[in-house]
């Protein structure tokens, strides 16, 4: 899709809602969201935003030093997190707040009265002096958010993933570049202690040569009727991924299944086959009974296990696995030998993610640091995202990338 110059006209769009469907009232969303619960992190069921077809006037340049003006758009289940750390990181000034449903708005605003509040996106956007704009809203919007942000020159932070099809992730990112705008993506698990260990030690070979990845992320619900559980929590685990290799898979197949009226799947089975051989699997689902949190990497000196539910090790190392070498005798091709060495559980700072997160926004706005997991990451994601899909759109067939 080609880049337009030309004045922003936004209808007015509830989103995640689709054409044709019932707008709920915030009433019926409370009784429907009252016994949810809360979408594994990050993400969220927040209110959708309302447009309004109104010109969007630039932002002022950001002087190093100086505060971050900085507003958040959707104050659901991830909003308010977001809100409370920009407001308490000391380079940052939360000041606007905005979302369509006044209960969420007087329920967080009392909370932070600096900030403005605003009812339509385009209102916040509007102030010349906010220099960025977190976006937490469902999943449908992201991409039509991001590209108001963009083109009303404001840097964008926004929740995973980043768009739903790969073409309108290329235009996001070409409009950033095009605008000298951070754009950011909320891979907040990147950020945690236990990742950035991981990424110490396979950059540093003490892992050896990287021979599978194994992943389990399931839980009782959160249904939503939206995004399928591949698109709600495939993209966790995808950027740790794409965090520790640097490289793309050669291609993708999935299977899945939907068990509820909704028809979007809830259960999935997803696999990358990198060059090399190199394997990755993830098994995501919404109907587990119990709530499991595997991410295994399996080295050919050493394998780590991230398993974010066990605050006493979330990270284990393991000294374990096989040694091949050749049989002098020749009556075996090959011989294999089992190590079983120590298991170590690195230490680990208690920084919270999201904090790190929001101070690595504002290096990145200052020019300090390169996005971690900024566009180009985004994009990555989103493009396996939509090989899956169209996988399990056509029986399970291998895609190539």
């Amino acid at each position: 899709m080609g880049l337009e110059h030309r004045r922003v006209c936004l209808p007015k769009v509830r989103f995640g809602v689709f054409p044709g469907e019932a707008v709920e009232t915030s009433a019926q969303r409370r009784s429907r969201t009252a016994t949810r619960v809360p979408r594994d992190a990050p993400g969220g069921d927040m209110a959708p935003l309302d447009f309004e077809d109104q010109r969007l006037l630039g932002s002022a340049p950001v002087a190093r030093g100086s505060l971050l003006s900085v507003g958040v758009a959707g104050l659901g289940y991830w909003g308010p997190n977001l809100v409370r750390n920009l407001g308490a990181c000391p380079r940052t000034e939360l000041t606007w707040l905005c979302d369509i449903d006044p209960d969420r708005m007087e329920l967080i605003g009392r909370q932070y009265p600096k900030a403005q509040r605003a009812a339509t996106f385009a209102e916040m956007l509007a102030d010349k002096h906010l220099d960025a704009v977190a976006i937490a809203t469902p999943t449908p919007s992201h991409y039509l958010l991001a590209k108001a942000a963009l083109q009303a020159r404001k840097h964008v932070l926004v929740e995973k993933p980043l768009a739903m099809a790969a073409a309108e992730a290329e235009e996001l990112v070409a409009l950033a570049r095009e605008m000298d705008r951070v754009l950011l993506v909320d891979h907040v698990f990147v950020y945690t202690p236990s990742v950035r260990k991981m990424a110490e030690l396979v950059h540093g070979g003490e892992v050896g040569d990287i021979l599978f990845f194994d992943s389990v992320r399931i839980n009782l619900g959160v249904f939503q009727h939206d995004v399928s559980v591949l698109w709600d929590l495939a993209p966790h685990d995808l950027s740790i991924i794409d965090h520790l290799i640097a490289q793309g898979p050669e291609y993708v197949m999935a299977i899945g299944t939907s068990s509820t009226p909704h028809g979007v799947e809830d259960v999935v089975h997803l696999h990358l086959r990198y060059a090399g051989g190199l394997l990755a699997s993830f098994h995501l689902n919404w109907l587990s009974p119990v709530k499991v949190r595997h991410f295994m990497v399996g080295g050919s000196r050493r394998s780590m296990l991230y398993n974010e539910l066990d605050s006493a090790g979330r990270l284990k190392v393991y000294d374990r696995g096989i040694d091949v070498s050749a049989d002098p005798a020749g009556i075996r091709d090959v011989l294999i030998s089992y190590r079983s060495g120590d298991v170590v559980s690195p230490r680990l700072d208690e920084v919270e993610p999201l904090s790190r997160l929001v101070e690595h926004f504002a290096d990145c706005i200052e020019g300090r640091a390169v996005p971690i997991t900024g566009g180009e990451q985004g994009l990555r994601i989103v493009r396996i995202l939509e090989a899956a899909q169209r996988s399990l759109a056509d029986g399970s067939k291998r895609v190539r990338l």
